[in-house]
């Protein structure tokens, strides 16, 4: 079975009173998200808060989600610099991932030379397949088709494409160009439908945190062509993805995942929790859903 099919979360981090990582919090959570048939895990990426994690931390979240379930896990490699990059992608080599999700450089955004350098190192230091990562919104850096092409030629382990530049028009774009060469991956929650409408065989997913059950079957629907039934859910499940397209959708998230009983708010500054009409407006947007939850 290939690692780039159905939902793979990227996991939120579970953080103790002092804001150490919760790793007994974090392992069941990601068995209860493999037993609702998501297909593989994403820890340390930017929903996992992976910029205020050291490599160390990194690592040992990398070993204990390895050692949780049988799934794929499939890390988030970012860092301030390449050399840093470099030794994530051995450590969850280490680790036993079965493959990586490969960012830009965290703060340093610049020209195709540079940013080709660094995706070029990684890749060159595992054998893992490898997912590229394209969030020009987050990121600052995008990578369009014609580089995306350049990559998939020279490294054979360049093998996926999680899309989040927020244009489903791009997922057409890197078909047309590249085929089947890569495999294409939704990741921006509020444009999964279009996705694989256009031809994405993943979704790397945000609130499938706390609603795994309705996100698997949306895939599953929007996969089978079944346009009718894959709206009327998504149409409900809209207010809610759309929390992970904003600035504090890490809080967001975690917010909602503590309603749903699976985790804590807590985050890590320079991140704080909700306060005020912004906590209260995620939680009106959560009891709506609630309260209209279909059937499946």
């Amino acid at each position: 079975m290939s690692l780039w099919t159905g939902v793979l979360p990227a996991i939120t981090t579970a953080f103790n009173a002092d804001l150490s990582v919760d790793h007994g919090a974090v392992r069941a959570h990601v068995r209860w998200l493999v037993s609702r048939g998501c297909t593989g895990i994403i820890p340390c990426g930017s929903l996992g808060e992976g910029a205020t994690l050291s490599l160390e931390e990194k690592a040992a979240l990398m070993r204990t989600v390895t050692d949780a379930v049988k799934a794929p896990v499939i890390p988030g490699i970012a860092a301030l610099s390449t050399a840093e990059a470099v030794r994530l992608a051995k450590a969850a080599e280490d680790a036993g991932c079965a493959g990586l999700m490969v960012l830009p450089p965290y703060v340093y955004s610049s020209d195709w030379r540079e940013m080709k350098a660094h995706l070029a190192a990684v890749l060159r230091a595992t054998k893992l397949p490898c997912l590229i990562y394209n969030n020009p919104v987050a990121y600052r850096t995008d990578f369009t088709p014609p580089y995306l092409a350049e990559l998939a030629a020279e490294f054979d382990n360049a093998a996926a494409v999680k899309e989040s530049s927020t244009d489903a028009r791009r997922i057409t774009g890197i078909r047309a160009l590249l085929g089947d060469r890569l495999t294409l991956g939704v990741g921006v929650d509020d444009c999964l439908v279009e996705g694989v409408e256009a031809g994405a065989k993943f979704w790397v997913a945000g609130l499938v945190n706390a609603f795994p059950d309705e996100s698997v079957r949306l895939f599953e629907l929007a996969a089978a062509g079944k346009k009718d039934a894959a709206f009327a859910l998504y149409r409900w499940f809209l207010p809610l993805l759309r929390l992970d397209t904003v600035t504090k959708f890490v809080q967001l998230i975690k917010l909602v995942q503590q309603e749903q009983g699976w985790g804590h708010e807590r985050v890590r500054p320079p991140r704080l929790e909700l306060a005020g009409a912004e906590r209260e407006e995620c939680l009106r947007v959560l009891r709506e859903a609630l309260a209209s939850r279909p059937a499946l």
